[in-house]
């Protein structure tokens, strides 16, 4: 059984034997403040990485505008894509532009 760990910067982690490792479970099992999560528990916990599911998913669109338009846009603050989108969508609804 592997003892060390060498880590990538180079230094040396000692690991616990087997006796140890025992020991340790003991006294975890005998501490009456600890809870030993269940896998449904462990489930929770894990963090949801990138952008929820959505039920429809919108296409990527890719148009080119004037500069000063662009950096106007951006320099709204975040989401601002998400409030292009309103106004594309309220012009459609209201005439303005063809779907």
């Amino acid at each position: 059984m592997q003892t060390n760990l060498t880590l990538r910067d180079g230094r040396k982690l000692r690991l616990n034997t087997p006796e140890e490792e025992a020991q340790i479970t003991a006294g975890i099992a005998q501490d009456p403040d600890t809870h030993v999560p269940t896998d449904a528990e462990w489930a929770q916990f894990k963090p949801l990485r990138g952008r929820p599911p959505v039920a429809v998913k919108r296409p990527m669109l890719s148009i080119r505008v004037d500069p000063d338009i662009a950096a106007a846009l951006r320099a709204s603050g975040k989401g601002w894509q998400t409030r292009v989108n309103a106004l594309l969508r309220q012009a459609v609804e209201q005439g303005r532009l063809q779907a």
